[in-house]
């Protein structure tokens, strides 16, 4: 309902080189916008690195984002973002079934476990497993 208000609106989303365009419909969802469809706010993600990038969204920390456009449309975006959480469980559940989805989501959580270090040696050499590894 927050964001049937803001129904008609265009955000886009940029990262080195790439964008996807997204209307919000008069139900509150998102759709990918027409091809062509000006945006009323552009949200640009400044780490270009894809390693780093992935670190912070293992590690559950939101990307530094520079925000271009309407700065409402903005506050209702963050809003979403720190108070709703997607439960991919409960969505794969709905197309797989409860015991393959859980069991995939518990697969998954144990691959983000595991590259995690991986992750953190990448981004930040000589930190994250200790010295000499």
């Amino acid at each position: 309902s927050r964001l049937a208000r803001k129904k008609g609106s265009v955000v886009r989303a940029q990262w080195a080189g790439f964008s996807l365009d997204l209307l919000i419909t008069p139900a509150g969802l998102t759709d990918l916008a027409p091809a062509g469809a000006p945006a009323d706010l552009t949200l640009i993600i400044a780490e270009q690195a894809p390693w780093a990038l992935a670190q912070s969204v293992l590690q559950g920390k939101a990307p530094a984002v520079k925000i271009e456009g309407d700065v409402m449309l903005a506050a209702e975006l963050g809003w979403l973002a720190d108070n709703l959480r997607w439960d991919i469980e409960e969505d794969l559940a709905r197309v797989l079934g409860d015991v393959p989805a859980h069991a995939l989501a518990q697969a998954a959580r144990r691959l983000v476990q595991a590259l995690r270090p991986l992750l953190a040696r990448v981004v930040h050499p000589g930190q994250g497993l200790g010295a000499g590894t």
